[in-house]
């Protein structure tokens, strides 16, 4: 009796199944939208916090001691090497270098006087009327005279020094900001406090904070490895999220590791004509980390996830049978994921009609066109 009822049950599944594959069989495919996956070599990238750092700076200080008379730049302009910007009372340093001047012609009189002793002594010598300690005597205070002379030069030269000092100039070219001093003001030779500061806009540098490890992988498998027709120019995002118009290059970075984070400190060179950037503005930078040939660029609505979060896609296989595939994802490229293992040049992706469809059913697929640009 048990026997009969068993064979009656499985009879029943039997034919249950029979009839729902039946009904899948009559079912039409259904349509689906595809993208048709294509090799391409791609520079991975990742998004660095940076800040942006004046490629020259020139604080301006007075290198004597003395009244400011005069200002003579625009706060805010622009500024050439060797351009006047203060005049320091010059009245004292005036009056030392006249000072100097007369010890010079002092010293030169007293070396010719005794050039003139030494060239009698040496004739009274020649004929036996002048001792040899004489001679010796009128040597020594030619040179003597003559060292005296050479620092009532070198006196001379450090008065002139400190008065061409009271004039300002600008150290390097760059634009000037804020005078922080005014006419009248006493300022002293090695001050804490600037008169002003230069900066140089025109390139700027930006500085930017990478791990370690990423820095050795892209040292490693820079971006080199792809070829010379691989753009490696660093781009940047400006603070409200619009594209700089100009591009980049790492210039240097620094030889130690910061051992509480890890980072390496990574210099961007950015050059700046409109001085867009400005010194301590923060940015974006999209750093290469490397460059990956024959990667494969799918779609990230053709990607989903399986119950243990591992990304996958259905792939139109042979027969336009759907297919479940694992995939291998590096990194993210705006709208699509950057793929090494999963998917293949020439393999069509589902991106739509996913909902309806699954694993082993036939399907219709139709390539994706490109959607029009919208103004």
């Amino acid at each position: 009796m048990r026997f009969a009822s068993y064979a009656l049950f499985t009879s029943l599944v039997l034919a249950s199944a029979s009839v729902a594959s039946a009904q899948q069989q009559q079912r039409p495919p259904s349509p689906v939208t595809v993208v048709t996956m294509k090799a391409q070599t791609v520079t991975v990238t990742s998004t660095l916090p940076g800040r942006v750092v004046a490629s020259g700076v020139a604080e301006v200080r007075p290198q004597v001691n003395g009244i400011i008379v005069e200002r003579l730049f625009e706060e805010g302009s622009v500024v050439k090497e060797g351009d006047v910007l203060y005049r320091i009372d010059p009245a004292t340093y005036n009056a030392q270098v006249v000072a100097a001047e007369a010890s010079v012609s002092q010293a030169q009189a007293s070396l010719d006087s005794a050039i003139r002793d030494l060239n009698r002594m040496e004739k009274l010598r020649e004929t036996n009327f002048a001792s040899e300690q004489s001679l010796d005597n009128a040597i020594t205070s030619r040179d003597t005279a003559n060292a005296a002379l050479q620092v009532a030069k070198a006196q001379l030269l450090s008065a002139n020094i400190d008065l061409d000092r009271t004039t300002i100039r600008a150290q390097i070219s760059g634009t000037i900001g804020l005078s922080l001093t005014t006419q009248g003001a006493l300022v002293i030779s090695g001050q804490t406090n600037p008169l002003a500061v230069i900066r140089k806009l025109d390139p700027v540098y930006v500085d930017v904070a990478q791990s370690a490890a990423d820095l050795v992988r892209w040292k490693r498998k820079g971006p080199e490895a792809a070829g010379p027709n691989v753009d490696t120019k660093v781009k940047l995002t400006l603070a409200d999220r619009t594209d700089y118009d100009q591009t980049g290059e790492l210039t240097a970075a620094e030889p130690n590791v910061d051992e509480s984070t890890g980072v390496v400190t990574l210099r961007l060179q950015f050059p700046n004509p409109d001085e867009m950037l400005l010194p301590g503005m923060y940015v974006q930078v999209e750093m290469p980390q490397g460059v990956i040939e024959n990667a494969i660029l799918v779609p990230q609505e053709g990607v989903s996830r399986d119950r243990r979060g591992n990304p996958t896609a259905m792939v139109v296989g042979a027969d336009n049978i759907v297919e479940q595939r694992a995939l291998t994802i590096i990194s993210d490229r705006g709208s699509d994921w950057i793929v090494t293992d999963g998917v293949k040049a020439g393999d069509k992706v589902i991106v739509e009609g996913l909902q309806k469809i699954a694993v082993g059913a036939p399907v219709v697929p139709e390539e994706r066109t490109e959607q029009p640009v919208q103004n």
